[in-house]
């Protein structure tokens, strides 16, 4: 379909200045949700979003059905970001704008003194473009710096210099995010961190649906539909969301973290970065669970901070240095297909120390300590789900009369040799049997002492071994 190019053509199209002029973004969100709704075949409404179906989702339909702004509460990992950017597919596909309006003019009700003055001059000849999606979403991360003059506007004395413009002139307006993100959405990451004083300036946009711009007599009567996220314990640890500001937000929405082991392991095999370049590869099930489990272990552990929480992040990250020390190893003993086993997992500490923000009692044991009991806990927890109630007993004499394993070469060895020290590291974890790690160096022509045995399996310049008793 060919779209209209001037306000004349605009006139005469399905876009009539009866559908332009009092639509406004909140409409326009509710209808096309209304259209979702009936139609449950549809894509879903929030795309990549796992775990939400009974709760959260509901809540935001709600919101949106009631032409709320609305807050997104939670902590870090939950998908807040990614929901409020998803919001751009309930727009319209095409939006007319006059063209190369800085705040995305409506043709049939201007608000801009140049588009004012242009369509005086021009009238049915003024050009139009259009607007997709996902230029009508502005988004601003907020930090105690911020000032209104970011949000709303200021006096651009270069502009008045270079267009002979009086200072009192409107034309000399420096338009801020606000009115950048007019006929769309505008949101606030982490609002309690701007300052009270700049909350302040969101009243009139919120209640009166207009910015006044800073030494101007002038009024914009904005359409903007505001979104915000924020961490509620972030309230007391870096600022708050003023008593006035939380009054004028619609809805109040909470977030969480996966309920089930099963939404997690959707999230991280959606997120997780697993088709590479290279060798084959195949991520046993039992690998997946103990990953996830960590992250479920570290969320009910006291020795880490549940304010601050765990990021559904860490198993994603975790699930990818997994996989990477898998393909390293791969590589070195010219394996033809990339599996990743449980010593992998202990490969992956760095991927889970970061995430983790420690007690007293957590700090007194150390961040790696704290990690390898949640790998141990995480594969006692895998374990249970595949093996509780089978008698383990004869391996745990076979170990104890001096027994090895071995595992004889043939198709799927790498297979085989994961699912083996899955069964012998879930022994361990629930004190079956024992086992020690310890370093091993390449030889040299220098003599090199023999390592002390080490808690990690793995490290920079070695390899690790762990020999079961």
């Amino acid at each position: 379909m060919s779209l209209p190019r001037t306000l004349g053509e605009l006139r005469r199209s399905e876009f009539s200045e009866e559908c332009l002029s009092h639509r406004r973004v909140k409409d326009e969100l509710r209808d096309n949700l209304l259209k979702r709704l009936r139609n449950h075949k549809s894509a879903p409404i929030f795309p990549g979003i796992v775990g939400y179906d009974d709760t959260v989702t509901p809540q935001i339909i709600n919101a949106i059905l009631s032409r709320h702004n609305f807050i997104l509460l939670g902590l870090r990992g939950q998908a807040k970001s990614r929901i409020l950017r998803a919001l751009t597919g309930l727009l319209d596909k095409h939006l007319p704008r006059v063209a190369g309006c800085e705040i995305h003019d409506n043709p049939y009700a201007p608000i801009c003194a140049r588009c004012i003055e242009m369509i005086a001059e021009k009238k049915d000849e003024t050009f139009i473009d259009y607007l997709a999606p996902e230029h009508r979403y502005v988004e601003k991360l907020a930090t105690p710096d911020v000032t209104i003059a970011d949000l709303i506007g200021d006096i651009d004395p270069i502009k008045a210099a270079r267009g002979g413009h009086d200072l009192a002139s409107e034309h000399t307006v420096h338009y801020g995010l606000l009115p950048r993100a007019n006929r769309g959405i505008f949101a606030i990451n982490e609002l309690p961190d701007l300052a009270g004083k700049i909350q302040v300036g969101l009243f009139n946009i919120m209640q009166e649906g207009d910015v006044q711009i800073k030494g101007y007599p002038v009024r914009l009567p904005l359409d903007v539909a505001l979104v915000f996220s924020a961490n509620p314990e972030d309230y007391t640890a870096r600022g708050k969301i003023i008593t006035p500001l939380k009054d004028r937000i619609g809805s109040e929405i909470r977030t969480h973290y996966p309920a089930t082991i099963e939404e997690g392991l959707a999230i991280t095999a959606q997120e997780a970065w697993e088709r590479r370049n290279g060798l084959p590869l195949t991520v046993p099930q039992f690998v997946r669970e103990v990953v996830e489990h960590i992250a479920f272990a570290a969320r009910e552990d006291k020795k880490i901070d549940k304010r601050s929480g765990v990021s559904q992040r860490l198993p994603i990250s975790c699930m990818e240095n997994v996989i990477s020390s898998a393909e390293q190893r791969s590589l070195r003993n010219d394996e033809k297909i990339v599996v990743p086993r449980i010593g992998d997992i202990y490969a992956a500490l760095p991927a889970i120390t970061g995430k983790l923000e420690l007690e007293y009692e957590g700090e007194m044991r150390g961040a790696d300590n704290v990690a390898h009991d949640l790998i141990r806990a995480a594969i006692a927890k895998t374990f249970d789900g595949y093996f509780d109630g089978a008698n383990m007993q004869q391996i745990v004499q076979w170990f104890d009369l001096g027994g090895e394993i071995k595992v004889k070469t043939k198709d799927m060895v790498e297979e085989q040799v994961a699912a083996a020290e899955f069964v012998l590291e879930g022994l361990y974890a629930h004190k079956k049997i024992s086992r020690s790690e310890e370093r091993v160096f390449k030889a040299s022509s220098k003599q090199q002492p023999r390592p002390e045995p080490e808690t990690r399996p793995d490290f920079p310049g070695g390899r690790g071994r762990r020999s079961f008793n």
